[in-house]
């Protein structure tokens, strides 16, 4: 086995985790409870697995051409910086409107912090 194979191995092996890291994603979704924890699931595994899949392209195509492709580059920048913001609002959003947590959850950390002893929100400052 010479090096380029292994390189092409090792991207193989980064697109196969990719593969299973949302397949994993895919059932937290379906499993979880309430959107909070939905939310969890879908950006943290499936940010790991579209960064595994552009990573293992990248090495792919840098093995396999010689070519450093920047819109691979930038695209794993680019979901790396905006997936969790964006679960991260989402789920904030979630909150501020009033979605229920599920019944499994532990303790409304969160609760105090936004609304007042009557359950009426507090003015944002």
């Amino acid at each position: 086995m010479n090096a380029n194979q292994i390189v092409e191995l090792i991207a193989a092996l980064l697109i196969l985790f990719a593969s299973i890291m949302s397949v994993i994603s895919a059932f937290g979704i379906i499993r979880m409870p309430d959107v909070y924890t939905r939310s969890h699931a879908a950006t943290k595994s499936s940010t790991l697995a579209v960064l595994l899949a552009l990573t293992g392209a990248f090495v792919y195509l840098i093995a396999s051409t010689n070519y450093v492709s920047v819109r691979l580059l930038l695209g794993i920048v680019f979901v790396f910086l905006t997936a969790p913001v964006a679960g991260h609002l989402i789920t904030r959003a979630a909150y501020r409107s009033g979605v229920p947590l599920s019944e499994q959850s532990g303790d409304d950390a969160l609760y105090e912090q936004i609304f007042d002893e009557k359950g009426k929100k507090r003015i944002e400052q």
